[in-house]
């Protein structure tokens, strides 16, 4: 078996989806693994002996879900080509002459005219509902609006049943093109990258199309063109615009050895590159990938009101059967007359708007968010986002750059203390066998002193403590004062002026020693950024409650810290399953507390916070994959952007639920008190659906800008 990931047109909706399933797993026996009716895309599993790849495409077009050139947009055909369309216009086209024949002829010309344009124009969601009710056993709006035609027709009125059938035969072409401008932004999305690169060949130049650039791979960039691929520079140095990755604008300079992204522009330099990742692989590739499966992962207030559709849909239809017959029955009115106030009041019921409103606007949400540099998995978490009180965010690399450097060496003067440059050396081999970003600072701090590392052998990492490994056959520990005083149970007099000194200057200090004594104290500070305390003082504005910072820094360093940020309190000293303690006690006293961290080291907290988010996630698999929500660049102001996206995406469902709620309100009092006919009902019903969708798609143009 053999998989293949295919676009495909004529994938709108979860009927179409449905319908797609069917036809291959029953008709072709090909396995469907996964269907984003949201963007269009199949993934199948065929058997390579009875199928090849031509065959499975042209059995996706003979079934009605051609495949999509790489150049055509996400989204329905252009209108002539559109059937929805086609048969929707020919229905009004009938529905038009069959009603200014009425005018002239009262015989059976018009009624044939009527009748063409229910058959017709009621073809493609008729059908549905059947299938719909067949295979699926569900009532949906399809059968609602198929009965009430049928109705109106039985009973007299084929005028009335025409108009309902043009009237939402027209909103289901337009559906599918609500559908595709959702898609948008995952559009924007795939056009970052380049349809071609330029491969390097012993040195001659080939242009070939990317999706056969693989890792290992050399390729080359021109001034002005876009990364095709993720990769390391091997030769030349220019600035790169990396907002279609992170969503920062300003220029980053790269040189030989940096990092760089797919989909990055190239500024002024021309640059040879080793592909460290195949074109599917890419970061790119990863976001659109990951948008898509957040697309169909959905809220609660989604979930909860297609649960509330599994039953009201039924109900309105058995409702109706009772307004047909009971009052006959009961009071000896008129059949007719109660049948079509039964009609009139199941279009009037039918939830189209409310069962849409969340949907187009989620899906456009995620597709800003993600262009934005904002890579939110699913409805759930942009749900549970705009909801948060409170925020913890990790101290190095979140509020801090996680870049420290070494500021201090102090030696003890202890009989049997090392010479620094040995202490330095036996520090150094053992702290490049890790990757914290502190041990990444000592071992910087000792080559700049032309100082050369000593081996270390049986390296452990004490988890929120330190490290420690053997050097020349000792064992010398590395870390927080408190692993010397508590664990290892020596005494740090001779330094502990020096320690107390540094921590009050917001330095971390680290000790070295082996298991009699310290030997020096080693001081390191890291740069708050730039943005911190104005991110920190919108995320106030926004109504976060409170703003908390966690570290396993000392408390004289968190304080300052914390100060020169600008958060709300801090807790210190905290090892990982510390901050998950205390991520507890947040949870039991707001309910909805964000956790903000890297997303490698702070995986346990970030997992059990109610939203977890991973900053400076671009580029890093593990981030990507640990959290609910990753921050491209090292910005707090994304965390800040993210936040007014969640309370803007939940307003404009707010605003859509109560406006379809209202209108199906006034709709179905109309409908039973007989003040409304079925053009009307039919026109609210319909105008108040593209009016929802209108609103949802306004997420598109969402800047972050104000509230």
């Amino acid at each position: 078996m053999k998989e293949y990931r295919f676009r495909v047109a004529n994938l709108d909706c979860e009927h179409d989806a449905a319908r797609l399933r069917r036809s291959l797993e029953s008709e072709f026996d090909i396995k469907v693994l996964q269907i984003l009716a949201s963007s269009g895309s199949v993934l199948i599993s065929a058997d390579e002996q009875k199928y090849s790849q031509d065959e499975v495409k042209a059995k996706l077009d003979d079934i009605g879900f051609p495949l999509q050139k790489q150049d055509e947009q996400l989204g329905p055909p252009p209108v002539w080509k559109n059937a929805k369309v086609v048969v929707a216009v020919v229905a009004g086209v009938l529905l038009l002459c069959g009603w200014l024949l009425s005018y002239l002829s009262t015989d059976w010309l018009p009624l044939i005219l009527y009748s063409s344009a229910i058959l017709i124009g009621g073809y493609h969601f008729g059908r549905e509902a059947i299938e719909y009710l067949l295979f699926e056993w569900r009532v949906g709006i399809e059968l609602l609006m198929t009965s009430a035609a049928v109705s109106a027709f039985a009973l007299g009125q084929p005028a009335e049943a025409a108009m309902l059938v043009f009237l939402y035969s027209i909103s289901e072409a337009l559906e599918g093109y609500a559908e595709a401008k959702t898609r948008s932004a995952v559009r924007a999305l795939m056009d970052l990258t380049p349809k071609t690169a330029f491969l390097l060949e012993s040195g001659n130049e080939r242009e070939v199309p990317v999706e056969e650039l693989q890792s290992g791979d050399m390729f080359l960039v021109h001034p002005g063109q876009s990364i095709p691929t993720d990769g390391e520079i091997l030769s030349g140095a220019s600035s790169l615009n990396e907002a279609p990755v992170t969503g920062e604008s300003v220029p980053v300079e790269k040189k030989v050895g940096d990092d760089v992204y797919a989909g990055s522009i190239n500024g002024e330099g021309s640059l040879e590159i080793i592909a460290t990742k195949a074109f599917a692989e890419n970061t790119i590739s990863r976001i659109i990938e990951m948008v898509e499966e957040a697309q169909e992962r959905k809220g609660e207030s989604q979930r909860f009101i297609e649960r509330f559709g599994n039953w009201y849909s039924p109900a309105v239809l058995l409702i109706g059967f009772v307004i047909a017959l009971l009052p006959p029955l009961l009071y000896g009115t008129s059949w007719s007359h109660w049948a079509i106030r039964a009609t009139i009041f199941i279009v009037a019921a039918a939830p189209c708007a409310l069962v849409i409103s969340i949907p187009v606007t989620l899906v456009a949400a995620l597709g800003t968010a993600a262009r934005h540099g904002v890579l939110i998995k699913g409805g759930v978490y942009i749900e549970r986002l705009a909801a948060i009180r409170v925020v913890a965010l990790d101290k190095t690399g979140t509020i801090t750059l996680g870049k420290p450097t070494v500021t201090d060496c102090v030696v003890s003067d202890q009989v049997g203390t090392p010479p620094r440059a040995k202490v330095l050396a036996v520090t150094a081999g053992i702290e490049r066998l890790s990757q914290h970003p502190l041990a990444k600072a000592i071992v910087g701090f000792v080559r700049n002193e032309d100082i050369q590392p000593l081996s270390a052998e049986d390296f452990r990492s004490l988890t929120g403590a330190g490290a420690s490994a053997s050097v020349d056959g000792t064992l010398i520990y590395v870390g927080k004062p408190q692993l010397f005083e508590d664990d290892l149970a020596i005494d740090l007099s001779s330094l502990m002026d020096v320690i107390t000194r540094l921590q009050d200057e917001g330095k971390t200090v680290a000790v070295v020693g082996n298991d009699q004594q310290a030997w020096a104290a080693i001081a390191m500070k890291d740069t708050v950024r730039e943005n911190t305390a104005q991110a920190i003082e919108e995320l106030h504005d926004m109504g976060i409650s409170k703003v908390v910072m966690l570290t396993g820094d000392n408390e004289r360093t968190a304080r300052q810290v914390s100060q020169e940020a600008g958060v709300d309190c801090f807790y210190a000293s905290l090892k990982p399953d510390g901050k998950v303690t205390k991520l507890y006690e947040l949870l039991s006293e707001y309910q909805h507390v964000a956790m903000v961290g890297d997303g490698v080291n702070d995986a346990p907290a970030l997992a059990e916070a109610s939203v977890g988010i991973a900053m400076g996630a671009a580029g890093t698999d593990v981030a990507l994959e640990t959290a609910d929500i990753a921050l491209m660049a090292d910005d707090l102001e994304k965390l800040a952007y993210a936040l007014r996206l969640a309370k803007r995406n939940q307003s404009i469902v707010r605003q859509n639920l109560i406006l379809s709620t209202i209108v199906i309100l006034v709709l179905v009092i109309g409908a039973v008190s007989g003040s409304f006919t079925l053009p009307v009902a039919v026109l609210g019903h319909e105008v108040s659906e593209f009016i929802v969708v209108a609103n949802g798609l306004r997420m598109l143009r969402f800047q972050g800008t104000s509230e």
